[in-house]
């Protein structure tokens, strides 16, 4: 499938074009948390399409594989405003999101923001706190503001959440529900190491003394400018068909019990201009929808049987590139 003809959205403007210190500052970010993060280079790109997308990442996989380290790096490599909050069973959601105390000189009552009043939120084992607390990030994800006693506060831009959380069918955790899933544009599996990483792994420096080391590259500005570059990145007419014949295969294959939705195909299409970008593209080919559908589809995705994971590579399989 070629470029063909341009959205009427994207007909509107010219691709914005990163200039070479932004392109070389973005590739040399990449760089960082790949040494940091050993063996991963493509879930290392994949966590900054979500960045770029102006979206959220769930990591998740057993304890031990590099998630929080992956946090960690991408965190201190970016140059944003960090917080890192560990969910635990007695987290409650003013310990996440702030609450109101009465300032008796005053007379009122005075708001003290939460952690989540941060450019990157590091949400450590998401899927540990109750289902109370994890829905206390459900409007700062979906709208970037927090309300509270009838007050609505902005979050910083940018805003991005890098949560982890461990497999559902280790004790002491809580699955997160169908709507807090949705939040995420991107849920990634790490895996074991290769022979190779996991040896550099263990004959290398502890990972935590060489993220305190990490010079962060990018920053806010730098972020703002390459996602308006990525909004640019252009689609066409038949790479949408392309998306929606996925979706539409999605509502009815074998297996599945609630398919995609209109919302993941804007995720899944905006996470393509964000990965073609990262590729030195300013038009998205069939094969950028390949390489992230089933990070954007496998969480979205309700299966009756097999694993979504297996459905999700099943759809994507049955529908022609035409």
């Amino acid at each position: 499938m070629s470029a063909g003809k341009t959205t009427a959205s994207n007909a509107t403007h010219e691709a914005i074009i990163l200039t070479d210190a932004l392109r070389s500052a973005l590739e040399q970010a990449q760089a960082q948390v790949n040494a940091l993060v050993l063996g991963k280079a493509q879930a290392v790109r994949l966590a900054f399409v979500a960045l770029l997308s102006d979206g959220h990442l769930l990591i998740e996989d057993l304890p031990g594989l590099g998630k929080t380290t992956l946090a960690h790096a991408l965190a201190a490599t970016l140059g944003l405003e960090f917080q890192r909050v560990q969910f635990t069973s007695d987290l409650l959601p003013a310990d996440v999101v702030g609450v109101s105390v009465f300032d008796p000189t005053s007379r009122q009552f005075q708001f003290h923001p939460g952690p989540v009043f941060t450019q990157v939120l590091l949400a450590d084992e998401i899927n540990r706190a109750p289902p109370r607390t994890q829905s206390a990030l459900l409007e700062a994800m979906a709208e970037h503001q927090v309300t509270i006693d009838g007050r609505t506060h902005p979050l910083p831009d940018p805003f991005f959440v890098i949560a982890t959380q461990n497999p559902v069918d280790l004790s002491g955790t809580y699955p997160l529900p169908d709507s807090q899933l949705d939040r995420f544009l991107l849920r990634l599996h790490l895996g074991y190491p290769d022979e190779a990483a996991e040896r550099d792994l263990l004959a290398g420096a502890d990972r935590r003394h060489l993220i305190a080391q990490a010079r962060a590259l990018l920053s806010s500005q730098d972020v703002q400018a390459i996602r308006r570059a990525v909004d640019s990145v252009q689609v066409s007419e038949s790479l949408i068909a392309y998306v929606q014949a996925l979706l539409a295969r999605s509502r009815k294959h074998p297996g599945v019990r609630v398919g995609l939705s209109p919302r993941a195909g804007l995720a899944l299409l905006r996470a393509a201009r964000a990965y073609a970008l990262l590729l030195g593209r300013t038009h998205v080919v069939p094969e950028d929808v390949q390489a992230l559908f089933a990070a954007v589809a496998t969480h979205r995705l309700v299966a009756e049987a097999d694993s979504a994971a297996d459905l999700a590579k099943s759809i994507l399989y049955a529908v022609a590139v035409d």
